[in-house]
């Protein structure tokens, strides 16, 4: 029960310190300006991205704001279906939610605007983003890993049903 207490928690702060660092950066950094923070890693590039990743459905927000409550809407599906019984999908749901809360404050008060901030120097062409994607990012990415897991699970079980049945069969075997 720990676990989904600190998932819950962990989402909170996620949301926070989203919304924390996108106002800190808004009113303390210029647009459109790179500043070195990780120097060769990590800049602070402050813009406004009115699409998803990459610019794309720019200027489309409600589309992106029916999208983001679909996927919300299915992390509280997910909740609901495994939530207390799968601890990875708990923590997935919680911070894809959390996510797409924060990037959906920006886009209904910001005018259909997100606050990206965050770019690697490493690789140019990578979209600038924020924590919300970050969270997002890291949920979806534990969703995958849930979904292996419990794929690698069944195969487990039919692999040792198998060796049972099998172990079974030569005993009927060695007793006729």
């Amino acid at each position: 029960m720990v676990s989904y207490i600190l998932a819950a928690i962990t989402g909170v702060i996620v949301l926070a310190a989203d919304q924390f660092t996108k106002y800190f950066i808004s009113n303390n950094f210029e647009m459109a300006k790179s500043y070195e923070f990780l120097p060769g890693v990590l800049d602070i590039t402050y813009i406004h991205n009115d699409g998803a990743a990459w610019g794309m459905l720019g200027g489309y927000t409600w589309l992106l704001l029916s999208i983001t409550i679909v996927v919300m809407l299915a992390c509280i599906a997910l909740l609901l279906k495994w939530g207390l019984r799968d601890k990875i999908m708990f923590w997935s749901a919680m911070l894809i939610l959390s996510g797409g809360v924060g990037n959906m404050i920006d886009r209904i008060f910001r005018g259909g605007n997100v606050i990206d901030f965050l770019h690697f120097e490493f690789w140019p062409t990578f979209p600038v983003f924020n924590v919300a994607d970050c969270a997002i990012c890291v949920g979806a990415g534990l969703i995958i890993l849930s979904l292996f897991k419990s794929i690698v699970d069944e195969q487990h079980q039919k692999s040792r049903a198998a060796v049972i049945a099998q172990t079974e069969e030569e005993n009927q075997n060695e007793n006729v």
